[in-house]
């Protein structure tokens, strides 16, 4: 009985064309066109029952298809073993994703913790990361799994950006800029390949530079400023291969209060 994928579809449109034209007629209100749907349902519930089973076939043969190439086509879901958890759920176009794929962590329910935009004729992926809740974490583009480009991260609220950087082939190249809730910015630095190269400098919530240093292949070297909140310098002195060097001069209220020489002599 119902072999035919059509016949459930038919049977639904009779009974919703039966309710409706029974409420034209006899001039019925919503809640009585209700009333004799809920009738309905309880004198036909065997039919019904076939009706929702044929339509739940229907759609399980819609999806994780593949085409005469073996290739997958059409709509793909993917559950965690043993579970009704969805992993992932997008559509592929004879092997390759199109348009946007969600993922999701074990106990993530309906909500993706990821989602992935994939264009027809790019092998560039558009990519954000969520918290369970949905608030937006990240966004950037990815390419062969790799990021690339500018990518991008938010403050607790999904909304205040906290920090942007830049990618080549999955490392890091070019500026880094962090930020306050309120927008003004925190910290910026530079990178090549992956390594802190150039000068890093901290600011206060008001704009007050706090402290600046220069980096050579991700270590500290040269120049070196530490400043008091309201500007003043604090302290300055010069790195080298990562550790002190030198003559360093510590201030008060501006003024000079000491001077030490790295590395320290150890007392015998």
């Amino acid at each position: 009985m119902f072999t035919d994928n059509k016949s459930p579809f038919i049977i639904l449109v009779f009974i919703l064309k039966y309710v409706f034209i029974a409420f034209i007629r006899n001039g019925m209100f919503f809640e009585k066109a209700k009333i004799k749907l809920n009738n309905m349902i309880y004198k036909f519930p065997v039919l019904l029952l076939l009706i929702s089973s044929s339509l739940t076939s229907v759609f399980a043969q819609e999806i994780n298809q593949f085409d005469q190439e073996g290739k997958r086509h059409g709509i793909w879901q993917k559950k965690y073993e043993n579970t009704d958890q969805l992993r992932y759920e997008g559509t592929f176009e004879h092997g390759k994703e199109v348009g946007e794929f969600k993922f999701y962590k074990p106990s993530s329910g309906s909500q993706p913790t990821a989602t992935k935009q994939f264009v027809k004729d790019s092998d560039t992926v558009v990519v954000q990361y969520y918290t369970s809740k949905g608030t937006l974490i990240s966004k950037g583009q990815m390419l062969n799994k790799k990021r690339v480009g500018d990518w991008t991260y938010f403050h607790q609220d999904g909304k205040a950006i906290m920090m942007t950087e830049k990618y080549i082939d999955g490392m890091l190249n070019g500026p880094q800029k962090t930020y306050f809730e309120n927008g003004k910015l925190t910290e910026e630095a530079v990178y090549v390949n992956d390594k802190k190269e150039g000068k890093r400098v901290v600011y206060s919530e008001k704009g007050n530079k706090l402290k600046e240093f220069t980096y050579v292949n991700d270590k500290l070297e040269g120049l070196a400023s530490y400043y008091e909140p309201d500007g003043t310098l604090s302290i300055e002195g010069v790195y080298k291969n990562d550790k002190k060097n030198g003559v360093w001069k510590y201030y008060e209220n501006g003024k000079l209060k000491e001077e030490k020489t790295f590395p320290l002599k150890v007392k015998k």
